[in-house]
């Protein structure tokens, strides 16, 4: 079973991304803060990381700088799943370092198939 980590401060949106992923056959490691979620990173080397942006101590811009500057695997995909939606965001976010970038409410029947798509697994 592949490892996912999961950084996200709401504990709503934390139950309803573990869900669904959990639904899907992953094991999934929770954070709620980007300190943590750097930590877990590095220690557990999860198959992907979903992201929140705006998360309490240091924000999810800075938490993914700290993943990519690591020993964590610069390589392990890194999807933001933010509300932040005004222009230029989607960029400051990509520049940061995510993979990709999916915007809130998530839909939790097709959160799974956007990640999928997001990392360049087809029909998984």
């Amino acid at each position: 079973m592949k490892k996912v980590l999961v950084i996200e401060d709401n504990r709503d949106n934390m139950r309803l991304i573990s869900y669904a992923l959990e639904r899907s056959g992953y094991a999934v490691i929770g954070a709620e803060t980007g300190e943590k979620g750097v930590e877990l990173a590095i220690g557990e080397r999860p198959f992907f990381i979903i992201m929140d942006i705006n998360l309490p101590g240091i924000d999810g811009l800075e938490a993914i700088r700290r993943i990519r500057a690591s020993e964590a695997d610069g390589d392990i995909p890194i999807i933001a799943i933010t509300s932040y939606a005004m222009f230029g965001d989607r960029d400051m976010v990509l520049d940061a370092g995510c993979t990709a970038y999916l915007e809130k409410p998530i839909d939790p029947l097709t959160i799974v198939e956007k990640i999928h798509a997001a990392i360049g697994m087809k029909g998984e």
